[in-house]
């Protein structure tokens, strides 16, 4: 990814099941660069979503690379699988790993690129040692589990003080950032470093335009706004 590019993930736990496939070929024709998917267990959060065999059914609809977010204890268990279904990027979270430089090396030898995910109360610290490991962090901006929360306002500096840290260990690291992600979060988060954005019901999945137009006019609305914050 070149250095000042944004790239957009819409989230499709915030899509409309009952098209889901035409949500899909919107989102393509709109320029959206991979999909999201909020894979949740009921245990790490409250919230139970998706599957491998969601995965997989979306994988026949597109060749758009797919981001498997792993809200999930014991996710090693599980990282195979969702390769195998069709995921190309895995994340999983450093809070539900004992041992998460193994879980990263695995989603490598499986195919995929790792990331590792952090909630808001958890310290960057705890990512110290694991940086070299991945090719993205997600720093969640609400804690996980439901769409349609507030930002947490400390995710602007941490995702300043990770970039930082990234760019001083001279790593090939990119920010993603998850949760209200809305036009001014998005302008403020891309200027402190963020590279990635999971776009959900706080951006175009509204229901009151079409996703194929609402996606580029998000994409041109950030541009705008990061010149003016």
């Amino acid at each position: 990814m070149k250095p000042n590019e944004l790239k957009y993930a819409p989230s499709l736990m915030c899509a409309n099941f009952l098209r889901l496939e035409d949500d899909i070929k919107a989102l393509e024709a709109g320029g959206c660069d991979e999909l999201h998917f909020d894979i949740m267990d009921g245990s790490f959060v409250p919230n139970i979503t998706l599957g491998e065999d969601f995965v997989r059914a979306v994988r026949r609809a597109t060749k758009l690379p797919f981001h498997g977010h792993l809200m999930i204890q014991h996710p090693e268990r599980y990282v195979n699988r969702f390769v195998d279904a069709g995921c190309t990027i895995v994340s999983i979270h450093v809070e539900a790993c004992i041992h998460a430089h193994r879980v990263l090396d695995q989603i490598r030898a499986a195919g995929a690129s790792p990331c590792i995910a952090i909630n808001p109360a958890t310290p960057l610290t705890k990512l110290e040692f694991l940086l070299d490991k991945a090719d993205r962090v997600l720093v969640m901006t609400v804690d996980p589990g439901f769409a349609g929360q507030r930002i947490i306002n400390g995710a602007y500096e941490r995702v300043k003080i990770l970039r930082e840290n990234i760019e001083y260990r001279k790593l090939k690291v990119d920010i993603e950032v998850d949760g209200n992600i809305d036009i001014q979060n998005a302008a403020i988060l891309a200027n402190l470093g963020a590279r990635v954005f999971v776009l959900g019901s706080s951006s175009i999945f509204k229901g009151n335009g079409s996703l194929e137009k609402s996606l580029p006019e998000f994409r041109s609305a950030v541009d705008l706004r990061r010149q003016q914050v």
